[in-house]
């Protein structure tokens, strides 16, 4: 019985690989995004938070330690 051997590499150079269209625009879209925040960050805005919220925090994070 002869069999013919084809080294590995051969065969794994014509594997394909398919991508789904979105694997390829979520990315760019991100990027894209990204990008914008970081050109224009003169309109970022600080966010204001209610005082008795980071109290609440604060004295959960104190409980939690003890």
């Amino acid at each position: 019985m002869v069999t013919s051997r084809r080294p590995a590499a051969s065969h794994a150079a014509r594997a394909e690989i398919r991508l789904p269209w979105w694997a390829v625009a979520l990315p760019v879209v991100a990027f894209g995004a990204l990008l914008i925040m970081i050109m224009s960050p003169g309109q970022a805005q600080a966010a204001t938070a209610d005082p008795a919220l980071g109290q609440l925090i604060e004295r959960t994070l104190q409980l939690l330690s003890h």
